[in-house]
């Protein structure tokens, strides 16, 4: 008798989402590989080079001792919290109860995915910049709630004015999501920026989710803040924080939430029905990033400058525009004039020059237009690709 293969539908939440934009990439780069067509990837911002020797070191040797391979204690272990907490005290001067103020992340994607699944309802309105790092708007769909876009335009150095947002959005909304320094364009944000988004959360009743992986990768002496030194930030805010991208922990998936207490409880119950914390060895390796040596990221800085400046001279000599971030790995750049297509021109390089990048359109409505390159990729390899482009569109 021949069977029939049976057919189950997704739930109506995911039903209308698509695979997340790097995994289609990924296969189709994948199938230019087996073509052995030589593409260098400037798409995806995962760092390439690693941490530094002390900080893997602790991770092997942690991982040989016979008590670290049981479950840890959620929310992170002690030790994790507390090197949390005596960062940001030596980054930014700012105090946090390591028990009250501090949770572990498994990532720092986890936990923005899963606040909004903590905090939003159905019916609940969450703003969210345009771009922005699609996470934010998974989140807040698979929650139930509902979003209003905040256009986060370069005549305004991509920040939102919260000045427009309508009154009956405002009635309805309960988070804020912000970025900065920000992806996928590269902006910061001052501290008088971010004392008007607290005051804003303060006076709407608005939870202000700051998510800020950025901070420690920063160039030509410019020192990213953070929303917590504002006074009262706390009582109305969390800021996300990652080892990915401060420490090129990327595959490590180490990060970190501080803030309002009660948002922390709501989101450590969350992850407790949902997660049992992260591996030990990685989290003490974490506690070794956090409060060791922090003389070696200035080395690695200065190689991301290296290539930002690369890709800079190279847009700009065929056509692109683009403004010289001060911060994070990626450089957003508007297409050349008569290029208003973000993923058809992509898709082109992709296909034409084998090189990869990603189209502005996939972080929003406002990004059509632009495209982000990833800095991590080896130098000479970023070189080559930027001589590619260049040549591609000299012809």
């Amino acid at each position: 008798m021949e069977a029939h293969p049976i057919h189950f539908k997704p739930a109506d939440r995911i039903a209308d989402f698509k695979p997340y934009f790097f995994a289609t990439l990924n296969l189709r780069i994948k199938e230019l590989k087996a073509k052995n067509i030589d593409v260098i990837r400037l798409d995806m911002g995962s760092p390439d080079m690693p941490p530094a020797d002390f900080i893997v070191d602790t991770l092997v040797s942690s991982a040989r001792k016979d008590n670290t391979h049981g479950y840890a204690e959620a929310g992170g272990i002690p030790a994790f919290r507390k090197a949390a907490a005596d960062y940001y005290q030596r980054r930014f001067g700012v105090s946090f109860d390591p028990q009250k103020e501090v949770l572990g992340l498994i990532g720092s994607k986890e936990g923005l995915f899963n606040l909004c699944q903590s905090i939003l309802n159905p019916g609940d309105i969450a703003l969210i910049p345009d771009p922005a790092y699609p996470v934010y708007e998974a989140g807040v769909k698979i929650a139930g709630a509902s979003i209003y876009r905040l256009p986060l335009l370069e005549k305004n150095d991509f920040l939102p004015d919260l000045d427009l947002i309508p009154g009956d959005i405002l009635q309805k909304a309960k988070i804020l999501f912000i970025n900065y320094p920000n992806n996928p364009t590269g902006a910061p944000a001052s501290l008088s920026f971010f004392e008007k988004v607290v005051e804003f959360g303060r006076r709407h009743h608005i939870l202000i989710a700051h998510d800020a992986p950025y901070v420690d990768t920063c160039y030509d002496g410019y020192n990213a803040p953070s929303i917590m030194q504002v006074e009262g930030a706390r009582e109305v805010a969390i800021e996300f924080n990652s080892l990915a991208k401060s420490y090129n922990m990327g595959g490590w998936r180490l990060g970190m939430a501080v803030g309002n207490a009660d948002v922390l409880k709501y989101l450590y119950t969350y992850k407790s029905q949902l997660d049992n914390s992260h591996f030990t060895p990685i989290m003490e390796a974490g506690v070794t990033a956090l409060t060791g040596d922090q003389d070696w990221l200035e080395e690695r800085n200065g190689i991301y400058q290296q290539r930002r400046n690369i890709v800079l001279k190279g847009l700009r000599e065929v056509g692109f525009t683009a403004k010289t971030p001060p911060a994070t790995i990626y450089v957003w750049a508007r297409l050349p004039e008569g290029e208003n297509d973000s993923v058809a021109f992509c898709n082109r390089m992709l296909e034409e020059i084998a090189v990869s990048t990603t189209p502005g359109a996939i972080y929003g409505e406002h990004g059509e237009g632009y495209l982000r390159i990833s800095l991590g990729t080896p130098t000479p390899r970023v070189d080559e690709a930027m001589q590619r482009v260049v040549n591609w569109l000299k012809q």
